[in-house]
């Protein structure tokens, strides 16, 4: 039987499979696996590149760009391996990770998931590791860095706390291995998630399976660019920091993990901002003798992000089941 089943969706990042590819097959010893790609209608050449270095790979169509969740979870209903590893196309192994993973899971039955600390090219951690909810929902809040603030924000969205150092709320879909007996007692990806939000919703389902565990001593990287491209917003401001569709995906998983007064809170806490954002910029042009309105593009921007996720409020606020892509 096949060891791993690894998953790894497509949209236009050919050259980025292929070196996915070559990193998975160079440090890949001690288990068995099988590759699978699927496509999210990158209408490009990027099968053609991918099959012709690597014949073996099964490649599957969705026939529109159908995100995240729905792609993996096409891919799962062709997975014939005894664990199943989401991997994305922008990573690359730096070692045997594969059957280190695959190790932890047939030596630790409690586990329901595993995966690795992710670095850049350089080998630097990334900077930032939500690795509990309650990070990422402080993230959420678009407060003034003062101690006050940060131990407010703690106090309300504590960590959980864990004896086990390796031991998380949820995984980055970037690269988590689980088993298929888990996925079918967890249920597979929410495919109402377009992109983003849609692994910390499964790592919640997940973790009601048994442990999760992100090795601190185990590495992939992460280029952390690729076929997300077109739906990033790089805004170096504190306000606007968030990515719209990003966004619109966390607030979609509050609803549904914490319910509703978790996710109207949050809603209104946006609303509330925007009057305040605009006041105090315009009380500081006032004090720096500038014109009234001047250099609002910040303000505007923050208040048609919280439009597009109004836009979303009476289907995400009854849970309805769709696809929310910006």
């Amino acid at each position: 039987m096949i060891d791993v089943s690894i998953i790894i969706v497509n949209y236009k990042t050919p050259q980025l499979i292929l070196d996915c590819l070559q990193s998975v097959y160079a440090h890949t010893k001690g288990v068995t696996f099988e590759v699978i790609v699927v496509d999210n209608d990158s209408q490009d050449n990027s099968k053609a590149i991918v099959l012709g270095q690597y014949p073996t790979v099964q490649w599957f169509e969705m026939g529109y760009n159908a995100g995240f969740s729905r792609a993996n979870n096409l891919g799962l209903d062709h997975a014939v391996g005894r664990n199943i590893l989401l991997l994305n196309s922008d990573t690359l192994l730096i070692d045997d990770l594969l059957t280190r993973l695959v190790d932890v899971l047939d030596k630790q039955p409690d586990v329901a998931a595993v995966g690795a600390m992710q670095i850049n090219r350089e080998g630097q951690v990334h900077y930032q590791i939500y690795d509990t909810f309650g990070k990422i929902r402080r993230h959420f809040y678009v407060v003034p860095h003062t101690p006050f603030f940060n131990k407010l924000l703690y106090n309300t969205f504590p960590d959980t706390q864990y004896k086990d150092p390796n031991e998380v709320d949820w995984l980055s879909g970037a690269c988590i291995m689980t088993r298929p007996s888990v996925i079918q007692k967890a249920g597979r990806l929410d495919d109402s998630f377009f992109m983003y939000g849609e692994d910390v919703e499964w790592g919640y389902r997940l973790g009601k399976q048994g442990r999760m565990l992100m090795l601190r001593d185990a590495f992939v990287v992460h280029l952390e660019y690729g076929s997300s491209d077109e739906y990033q917003q790089h805004v170096p401001t504190h306000i606007n920091r968030f990515k719209t569709q990003a966004q619109v995906s966390n607030l979609l998983w509050i609803r549904k993990q914490y319910g509703v007064g978790a996710y109207l809170f949050l809603i209104f806490h946006y609303l509330l901002l925007i009057p305040i954002i605009f006041l105090w910029k315009i009380s500081v042009n006032i004090r720096n003798w500038q014109p009234l309105f001047g250099e609002l593009d910040t303000q505007k921007l923050f208040a048609r992000q919280v439009g597009t996720y109004l836009r979303f409020l009476p289907d995400t606020l009854l849970n309805r089941k769709g696809f929310y892509k910006v």
